[in-house]
């Protein structure tokens, strides 16, 4: 099995990188900076909560192609605030830019993420394969120190096409000069990472760590970064 993989493919939010705990702290400051209190937002949290109903709707029609990027980084803020009797557009996209920029710099990794890259570094060839906006991407892999561990990175943006279209994957492989039997893809999301590489040939390790999935059907499931050192 150590022989068999020379590439390994990457998620980054919520595989290497804590997405919801970065997102969290964002969302205290922007809720601060902006006194969304003295607007009638009862709490952060509640914020929060409205914005991620809107999010992850808008963020799926994104990742189909039906909205453009500018659309979903505003609309999102937009009708959050309408859930609150909010009318401001203004306040909407200023919201929308400061999440941007805070968000890549609010450093959250999970647990063992940097040893696990440095035993798998001098042995295989890392890459990473991310749905999210380029320029946000290559921000927390600056500001993280992840990025001097990855040989590639490729971004929907770049590829045209996002996970878990087959496009991206065999994009992907031929930017790092690697090919299916030799690959493997390290996701937690089930249906774009895990099935994305499953319907190309890849194999997949779920990373999994609530057990949110149960008979699954990848290749390997871990809850623990470091559990990757078990057998590669």
């Amino acid at each position: 099995m150590q022989k068999k993989y020379r590439h390994l493919f990457f998620d980054l939010d919520r595989t290497l990188w804590d997405f919801d705990k970065s997102a969290a702290e964002t969302f205290e400051d922007i809720y601060n900076k902006y006194k969304l209190l003295e607007r009638g937002i009862k709490t952060v949290e509640d914020f929060h909560r409205v914005y991620t109903h809107h999010n992850n709707i808008l963020w799926e029609e994104y990742r189909h192609g039906r909205i453009e990027k500018k659309v979903l980084s505003n609309l999102r803020y937009f009708l959050t605030l309408q859930d609150f009797d909010i009318e401001d557009e203004k306040l909407a996209a200023d919201l929308g830019k400061d999440y941007l920029e805070i968000s890549p710099r609010k450093v959250n990794l999970f647990p063992n993420a940097i040893s696990v890259l440095n035993y798998l570094s001098p042995r295989y060839t890392l890459h990473l394969i991310t749905n999210g906006f380029s320029e946000v991407q290559e921000t927390k892999l600056r500001v993280s120190g992840l990025g001097e561990y990855f040989r590639t990175v490729i971004t929907s943006e770049e590829a045209g096409v996002k996970k878990p279209n087959p496009a991206i994957f065999y994009f992907a492989l031929k930017k790092a000069d690697a090919d299916i039997d030799n690959s493997l893809m390290i996701g937690d999301d089930f249906e774009v990472d895990i099935v994305g590489a499953k319907n190309v040939g890849i194999d997949q390790v779920l990373f999994d760590p609530e057990q949110k999935y149960q008979q699954n059907g990848s290749t390997f499931t871990i809850r623990d970064l470091a559990e990757l050192k078990g057998f590669l």
